[in-house]
């Protein structure tokens, strides 16, 4: 695999942007679409994963067909830090993601709800992780779009 100091190369860029179009393809219909053989572009899908380039292979679920239409995001205060936390965060299953921030707050949390009582639920449980000190919440009403990574 051609990389310079770990850094992916224009063949591997444009991998990666078609298996975040379509990561079922075949390898031999990915390799063909940037230029290699079967094999070869094979082979460097598995060499992006020992790298740990590409993390996991997934499906996207429209969270509304599960019955978890609410999404929020919550600006989590503390009154300690919470960079040790992250195993708290991770016991609450509606929190999809769990950033530590620089700014007034010291977490931003994503989650998911089928209603806003059970976002009320979630932001009850957040003030029971030690060092948590208020929340602010964002109800978003309409998503126009999310986007993978971009590869260029």
């Amino acid at each position: 695999m051609s990389t310079v100091n770990g850094i992916v190369d224009d063949i591997d860029r444009a991998l990666l942007a078609e298996l975040q179009r379509d990561a079922t393809q075949a390898y031999a219909v990915l390799g063909r679409a940037v230029g290699l053989s079967a094999g070869a572009a094979h082979d460097r899908v598995r060499k992006l994963r020992e790298r740990g380039v590409i993390r996991h292979t997934t499906v996207d679920v429209d969270p509304a067909a599960l019955g978890r239409g609410v999404l929020a995001f919550v600006m989590v205060e503390s009154s300690a830090w919470l960079g040790d936390a992250s195993e708290s965060f991770a016991a609450v299953p509606e929190i999809q993601e769990a950033h530590v921030i620089a700014g007034t707050a010291s977490v931003l949390v994503k989650v998911r709800t089928a209603t806003t009582e059970q976002l009320q639920d979630v932001l009850r449980r957040l003030y029971a992780i030690d060092g948590v000190s208020g929340t602010r919440a964002t109800v978003v009403l309409e998503t126009f779009f999310e986007r993978p990574v971009s590869t260029s």
